[in-house]
């Protein structure tokens, strides 16, 4: 079952939260810190409780997987169209849960969940070197938007 996160959810949350923490750690220790979270507890309760930054969590008797999403606008900017976007802040299963297809079934919903929003797009970012995600999304319909790249001037 999918439904709207809630407060009770917060200690499960932050256990994924660790996980993809460590994805990205492995894939770019240079950046990504070990044994965090993006978000801490008090961070959580506000994302919880703004209607434009919805999580949504996937629930087999227990929490397996989520998605954080955030409603974007952009309007009467002097380049860009007006337009209204989903962006896929972060989308996790637990690593026991991989393979059910349940991150299949959390991005339908959050897929379905903009259209009713109003939104003309999804977006999400996902860290080069993450072959597993990018081959996911791939496989969902996405594609490149626009790519950021870097020069590491320490080495």
């Amino acid at each position: 079952m999918i439904r709207k996160a809630t407060e009770q959810d917060i200690p499960r949350l932050i256990e994924l939260l660790h996980q993809v923490n460590m994805v990205h750690h492995e894939l770019r220790p240079d950046l990504f810190k070990p044994h965090t979270t993006k978000y801490d507890e008090l961070q959580l309760r506000q994302l919880l409780s703004d209607a434009l930054t919805p999580v949504f969590v996937y629930e087999q008797n227990t929490v397996i997987g989520y998605a954080f999403v955030r409603v974007e606008q952009t309007q009467d900017d002097r380049l860009l169209q007006d337009r209204r976007t989903l962006y896929l802040d972060d989308l996790c299963v637990d690593e026991t849960a991989r393979g059910q297809h349940v991150g299949r079934q959390l991005f339908d919903y959050v897929h379905d969940w903009a259209k009713e929003q109003g939104c003309q797009s999804l977006t999400l970012n996902v860290w080069a070197g993450n072959k597993a995600a990018l081959a996911f999304y791939s496989g969902l319909g996405m594609f490149t938007r626009k790519t950021c790249m870097e020069v590491k001037l320490d080495e």
